[in-house]
């Protein structure tokens, strides 16, 4: 997986560690690796985390191409995107597809490369949370859910120095144009709150606690949570709990930074709503793939 990686201009890696729940374990946040460091301590980092049930995770860092993460695929849909260098499976009929983009914006031209992102994810119908972090190839997925046969992350396509362009991804349908918002979710996507939700609103965990969310984000390159995902994490929440996707966009400008910042300093009146119907499609995905479970009362 590292010389895939290193195929398509990775010489950098951040290197993080989660415990069972996917909560980052302090002092095992290593920034920056080089690939070298990374293919001489990898062995013992993976005999070190199966033992203790870590997750490990990388996000690798190219200075040639701009990699994308598409996340949250079947086998038949991974199988379509044949312009990728690299396809993982992460559990069973769960997979990633990495794409190395030769023309995109850098990955120092951080707004820009995150909207290039965030088109191609939506052009492809990929998880538009995925942080461009993954787990490691050879390591386990350490989940409750998949306790005691925990998962093995395995390499099923990988195609070294493979790039693609622009021209290519929309050729292919994998680039939404600039801008694009997603569809507002159908009311009906999001279930009213039961009565039992409804007298809870009174309750002293009414809302999500947002420092909880923050505190199991993962961590960036420079060491910060990743203030996105932590805003996408409260509103999936919010919205098991009942609350409805413009409700808990006014709420999310309420308690986060991040959001409070777009609104203030870029002028991105969106950003609330668009995370807010972002987190209510996941649950809907949820409850389509799990219906037995119920709605989770206090996550």
């Amino acid at each position: 997986m590292l010389s895939a990686f290193a195929s398509v201009g990775a010489r950098s890696f951040d290197l993080s560690l989660t415990d069972l729940n996917g909560a980052p374990l302090k002092g095992l946040q290593r920034p920056g690796r080089s690939l070298e460091e990374m293919r001489r301590t990898i062995g013992r980092v993976l005999y070190d985390a199966a033992r203790n049930q870590h997750n490990i995770i990388i996000r690798p860092r190219s200075a040639t191409a701009l990699l994308i993460q598409l996340d949250d695929f079947t086998a038949e849909k991974a199988a379509q995107v044949e312009l990728g260098f690299l396809t993982v499976c992460t559990s069973q009929n769960s997979y990633q597809v990495w794409l190395a983009i030769s023309d995109a914006p850098s990955e120092n031209q951080k707004e820009a490369a995150k909207q290039f992102r965030t088109r191609v994810r939506r052009g492809a119908g990929a998880d538009q949370s995925a942080t461009g972090a993954t787990r490691i190839a050879g390591s386990l997925n350490f989940k409750p859910k998949y306790a005691p046969a925990f998962p093995t992350i395995e390499i099923t396509r990988v195609d070294l120095g493979k790039t693609t362009t622009t021209a290519a991804l929309e050729n292919a349908g994998l680039l939404a144009p600039p801008d694009q918002e997603p569809a507002p979710q159908p009311a009906a996507s999001v279930p009213p709150p039961t009565p039992w939700q409804r007298a809870q609103a009174l309750g002293p965990w009414h809302w999500p606690d947002y420092q909880q969310s923050l505190r199991g984000a993962p961590l960036k390159g420079d060491g910060t949570p990743d203030r996105s995902l932590a805003d996408f994490m409260w509103c999936k929440w919010a919205i098991q709990r009942g609350h409805g996707i413009e409700e808990t966009a006014e709420k999310l400008a309420e308690v986060s930074t991040k959001a409070q910042e777009r609104i203030r300093v870029k002028g991105d009146q969106s950003y609330p709503l668009l995370t807010a119907r972002n987190a209510a499609a996941a649950v809907e995905r949820d409850r389509e793939r799990r219906p037995f479970l119920k709605p989770t009362a206090r996550p």
